[in-house]
This record gives structure tokens, sequence and C-alpha cells, in this order.
């Protein structure tokens, strides 16, 4: 990446025209991969100082804590970000957004430019960021907003850095697949937040596997089961709409179930590893704890069977109850050797094993 940004520096380019041509490098590599999009992208976007006195401005759309936390990592990691416009349905969203950024050291905190014209709130807010100036876009809203928001910044020319899932059913699916022919069309950079992409423990063992190191994949087993996550108690003043946005895990139509919001991350390393994705499922789930209206109408836990071409088979689980053993991990079994991921940490048991021990 340093000769890189060297060029851009020699050059005098301006951040659109490098933008421009690093996001044809990076849309290709993302549309064609079996995830749903690369790490290409964000390295082409974000993270490099372009030409002197020019930032990229950066609009965040949702700004609880996920939004929040994805805007300081944006001015994190590079001094040529600046964070522009900010936008959520609930003002007070934003006033948090705003005081932890204002939190941040001085190098940091001097490159938060958002005035009150670059203010939004409401369902429409997303409008408004991306409308402002904004060369990047981030969208943490609820993955049910994720399609419609996805759609109009492409629509808009502008780069996307959205946070997995990328929607919540196969409408949506459609709407950000489309979305994504165009965003190529225009040499736009795409990133998911599909994390374990992008960390170091995770691509070394897969350049293993790619190597040969446990043999042919013939099956895996993939885990998210945790404890329960929070919840928001209904107030007497809020419509069933406010009650359900301020518990937006618990309704499919939001979230997708946690099995889509969550257990995706596991979901996409089988795809990674087998390098295709399922062609048929069998499966099972249910509310055995969570059954209270408080919690909406997603299920409790998840035992899911995918088959994939060439016979294949992935077990699936993920569950969200408190009191029962916890499990996040992956494992992948191949004819020379079994592959062991986690966020953090990897390993290789076989006939070629190895450990990560570097920094991820």
């Amino acid at each position: 990446m340093a000769e890189r940004d060297a060029g851009v520096h020699g050059r005098g380019w301006t951040r659109r025209e490098f933008v421009a041509g690093a996001g044809a490098a990076a849309a290709g590599l993302a549309l064609g991969s079996g995830a749903a999009f690369g790490a290409a992208g964000a390295r082409a976007s974000v993270s490099r100082t372009y030409a002197r006195n020019e930032r990229l401005r950066v609009g965040l759309i949702g700004c609880g804590g996920r939004g929040t936390g994805a805007a300081v990592d944006a001015l994190t990691a590079s001094d040529g970000v600046e964070i522009y416009a900010l936008g959520d349905v609930f003002p007070e969203r934003i006033d948090s957004c705003r005081s932890g950024l204002e939190q941040l050291p001085t190098e940091l905190r001097q490159r938060v430019a958002v005035d009150a014209k670059r203010v939004f709130t409401g369902f429409d807010a997303y409008k408004g960021v991306i409308g402002s100036g904004v060369d990047v876009v981030i969208l943490a809203t609820p993955p049910g907003f994720r399609p419609g928001h996805f759609a109009a910044a492409v629509e808009a020319g502008k780069h996307v850095f959205m946070e997995k899932p990328v929607a919540v059913d196969g409408p949506g699916v459609r709407t950000v697949l489309a979305a994504a022919e165009r965003a190529a069309a225009q040499r736009l950079s795409v990133v998911a937040g599909t994390q374990r992409r992008h960390e170091r423990c995770y691509l070394e063992a897969m350049e293993r596997l790619r190597g040969g190191a446990i043999g042919s994949v013939r099956s895996a087993r993939v885990y998210w089961n945790q404890g329960g996550l929070w919840v928001n108690a209904r107030q007497p003043a809020w419509s069933d709409m406010e009650w359900q946005l301020r518990n937006w895990l618990y309704f499919a139509w939001l979230s997708g179930d946690h099995i889509v919001e969550q257990h995706v991350h596991n979901l996409d390393v089988a795809n990674w590893a087998i390098g295709a994705t399922p062609v048929r499922c069998t499966g099972m789930g249910g509310r055995q704890v969570r059954t209270d209206a408080a919690y909406g109408h997603i299920f409790d836990h998840f035992a899911v069977e995918y088959e994939y071409p060439g016979g294949v088979v992935v077990s699936s689980m993920c569950r969200q109850i408190d009191g029962c053993a916890g499990r996040v991990e992956e494992v992948v079994v191949g004819t020379q050797g079994v592959m062991v991921t986690a966020s953090g940490r990897a390993r290789i048991e076989g006939e070629r094993p190895w450990r990560f021990e570097g920094e991820n």
C-alpha cells in the first residue's frame, strides 16, 4: 500500500480522482468474491492520506454504538478522513454520537467537521446525509433499512461501508445485488462489515487452507452460541413503530433474526473456506426461553444443516440463551487436517499443524 500512497502524492491526484480509480479494482474484487464484498475497497477508499489539505468527507447514517464505532474507526484509519455529516431517526442518538466523538483525542476530534446544517433526523435522514456533499457513507442503521439506503447511496455516486447484514429478506438481497452492479459500473468502492475477512488470523488460516494444509474440505461446523442481549422496556409514550425500532434486533423485518444479524459471520466463514454457497438446507429453531412479548417475535435458537456443491455439509448452530455454554467459532474438516478459527485465534491440526501467533 505504501507504493500506491507515494504514487498518489507524486501525481497530485485529488481524492475523488484517486478513489474513482481505486474503486474500479475494489468493486471488481468485491463482486467476484463469495462474500458480500472484499477488503480492498476499504483500503482503497479510506485507509490512506490524499492530496495535501484535502480529505475524504464521511457521512454516518445510523448513530448508535455500532455507527459511532465505525466513525471512530474511519478517523483512526487515516488523517485524510473527516466526519462530515450525521443522520439518525432519533435526535438523542445524534447527541450521544457527537458527545462520544467530542471525547476523542485531539488529533481525531479536530477532524469531526459536523455543523448544524449537516445533522439530519427522522426516517429521511439518510437522504440528507447522502446529499450533504460527502464522499463516503457509513450505513449502520438497523439492517432492515440497509438495501434502500445502499441503493440511494450508489445512485448518488457515493462510496459505501455498510454494516452486516446487508439485507434481511429476499427482496432486500436482490436490491443490494442490483445496486452492487451499478456500483461496479460507476467504479465505486463498497465494503461490508463481515470483519473476519479483515482479521489476520483468518487471512493467514485461509491462505494455508488454499495451499492444501488440510487437504480437500469435506465438512464444517459453525457456531455462535451466547447469552441474551439488551432489551429496552416499552414506554407508554412509544408507538408500536418506536418500540420496535428501539428493540430492532427482536423483529425479523428489522434484523432478519439473530441467525442473519449475528450468525452471518460464521456462515460467511463457511462460504469462504468452501469457496461456494449452499445449494439447500434443512433447519429448525424456536423460542424456548425468550417467550415474553418484550422479545418481539424472533427465535432464541437455531440449528441448520447446509449442503454445498460436491456433497460438502456444514452444521450450523446459533443461540441467545443465558446460562448455557458459549461457543463462537468455526471448525473446517478436510481430508488431511482440521482448521479451527475464531476472532483473534486460528489453528490447524493434522499433517501440517500451525497456530496463529502474530498481531491480529
